[in-house]
């Protein structure tokens, strides 16, 4: 490691790491019981009681401790952002940095961004908290899916340095470890202050208000009638205005619409690509201003598209799975950091995807190669294929929701650290390289307060056509516990005979086997049975109860922003 990294580290991250390493920084008074009650609700009671030592009696309550420790994390991120930029800016014209070096620091740069963004969001919701407004379960879910989202950035980015092997990640393992450490008390003091007073109805459905908006049509019927108006090919121009006739007939009931784009290989839409009209769409628009609706058209994109933050209410409707397709090929082998590896990535929110396939052609050779990546909070992904081997569908961070999708991979090829349901969906295992295990899901919840984890629901867990031929070439598995708080459960779901009677793979181990969260319930299928599952602490047979927590409904609020996409979705269980 460079000398100027190091003179970096320790100007800007040194004095707010002492915290971590000493609790003298906030040692001035000793700590009140509140502060120490409140503390409990975190897994660092001592770095918790020391931060909040400083409060003034006038202002021990559980808000004020959410809101300063809040205060206390943005000043770290914006730190820590500032180191990755300025060392990145020192390094970015020389050879001292290789291929994944960099690629990882940038990683670690947007990561920051996006958690100095979630921060501040979170920050100014907590200025007019109240213990009433509190009960608030939409503002709740949101500030706690956006703390969660914040301890995953900082994993994702310290995981992408570590698999560097470079003295960065050596240099950096202390600070990160701490910063973690700061993020988790945070999760815990401000999720305990915000659900002392939850309300418990989680049923109130919204929708968008009925004015100020352009058009609003059923999502199905919208579907049906652009592809009936654009029959696109090389000599019919489908470009769009904003004088077309969909955005003149608008009805109760649908998708709220702002405007829209053709894309078309053939050049004679408004665009050729996807990331071009993507540029085209409005920046931070809200859920009032309605949908910018991307049409693209049959054919094959082989680009790279990024969604970023500010693109927020993108509708992206394809032809089809196999009609419409976007393809790449990165990977980890060469030279791609898994988070930016993907074929297609999306963080700006409320984002929906409609009839398009998704690859990643690396192969499994390859290991890790992302089709989509996705942490986009309130993303929704609808009749969709995502196709790969290793690491297909990155569910990154924020609430998700897949519904009649089909997934194909082989290692951990539904993994992250979303708060995620799948529904109706076919989830197909492929074969493997030999002496590879397959592993369908690998969930990362790194804290026991974040709300993530993934559920699938209602779906088809089988074998894919070249692994069913050759059944014994391998072991498969439901999941593996990828961080030591992971948490999937598998619900009311066809399960095939290629998983392994255990039932599930431990990651390193028994690490983390007693602090994971792994349930089945109500499921069928010659995979289904339960007689042979392993005997973790952390594995469960689920009841009804405990099941309704992992639905639509419960798990992921969902009834107040999915009736916005016009998606059909199931808010509990079957019946």
């Amino acid at each position: 490691m460079s000398p100027s990294f190091s003179l970096l580290f320790f100007i800007f991250l040194a004095p707010l790491l002492l915290l971590a390493q000493s609790s003298s920084p906030f040692n001035s008074s000793s700590p009140s019981s509140s502060s120490s009650a409140a503390c409990k609700a975190t897994l660092y009671p001592k770095l918790c009681r020391s931060m909040l030592s400083t409060i003034g009696s006038s202002s021990s309550d559980p808000y004020n401790y959410g809101k300063f420790s809040i205060k206390q994390n943005l000043k770290l991120t914006k730190k820590l952002s500032k180191v990755f930029i300025d060392f990145l800016n020192r390094h970015q014209s020389s050879s001292s940095l290789n291929h994944e070096e960099f690629g990882a620091l940038v990683d670690c740069k947007d990561l920051n961004q996006l958690n100095v963004d979630y921060l501040e969001s979170i920050s100014d919701e907590l200025k007019s908290a109240t213990s009433s407004s509190s009960s608030n379960t939409e503002l709740v879910d949101k500030i706690e899916s956006y703390l969660s989202a914040v301890s995953t950035n900082h994993y994702t980015c310290f995981d992408g340095l570590v698999v560097t092997k470079s003295n960065i990640a050596n240099v950096l393992a202390v600070p990160l470890k701490d910063a973690t450490q700061f993020y988790s008390v945070s999760l815990g003091l401000v999720s305990d202050a915000l659900n002392k007073h939850m309300k418990t109805n989680k049923t109130r459905k919204h929708g968008l208000p009925n004015k100020s908006f352009k058009v609003r049509q059923p999502l199905e019927k919208l579907i049906k009638l652009l592809r009936t108006k654009y029959s696109c090919n090389k000599t019919l121009n489908c470009t769009s205005s904003r004088s077309e006739r969909i955005l003149k007939q608008s009805e109760s009931q649908g998708i709220l619409l702002n405007d829209y784009v053709l894309v078309s290989p053939y050049g004679n839409a408004n665009h050729t690509s996807i990331g071009d009209a993507i540029a085209a769409a409005p920046n931070n628009s809200t859920p009032q201003d309605g949908y910018f609706l991307i049409y693209v058209r049959e054919g094959y994109y082989e680009e790279y598209v990024i969604v970023p933050k500010e693109k927020k209410n993108i509708l992206l409707v394809g032809d089809g799975i196999n009609k419409t397709i976007i393809t790449g090929n990165h990977s980890v082998i060469d030279g791609w950091t898994t988070f930016n590896s993907s074929t297609f990535a999306v963080s700006g929110e409320r984002f929906i995807a409609v009839d398009i396939t998704f690859r990643n052609t690396a192969g499994p050779e390859k290991h890790q190669a992302v089709a989509v990546r996705s942490n986009a909070d309130l993303s929704t992904f609808y009749r969709c294929s995502f196709e790969g081997y290793q690491d297909t569908l990155y569910v990154h961070s924020l609430r998700q929701f897949y519904r009649d999708c089909k997934i194909y991979g082989t290692v951990d090829f539904i993994f992250g650290n979303a708060a995620v349901v799948f529904q109706n969906c076919n989830i197909y295992a492929r074969k493997p390289l030999p002496n590879q295990k397959n592993a369908v899901t690998a969930q990362g919840r790194t804290d026991p307060n974040q709300n993530t984890g993934i559920s699938i629901q209602n779906c088809t867990v089988d074998a894919a056509p070249d692994l069913a031929d050759d059944l014994n070439s391998t072991s498969s598995y439901l999941g593996r516990p990828w961080k030591i708080y992971s948490r999937t459960v598998y619900m009311q779901s066809y399960i095939g005979d290629f998983v392994d009677p255990a039932g599930w793979l431990e990651w390193n181990g028994t690490l983390g086997l007693d602090t994971i969260f792994y349930g089945e319930f109500d499921n069928y299928g010659p995979g289904s049975s339960t007689d042979n599952r392993v005997q973790w602490p952390g594995y469960f047979l689920l009841n009804d109860t405990q099941a309704w927590n992992f639905t639509v409904l419960n798990f992921t609020l969902g009834n107040t922003w999915l009736p916005d996409t016009d998606i059909p979705y199931t808010e509990g269980l079957l019946n």
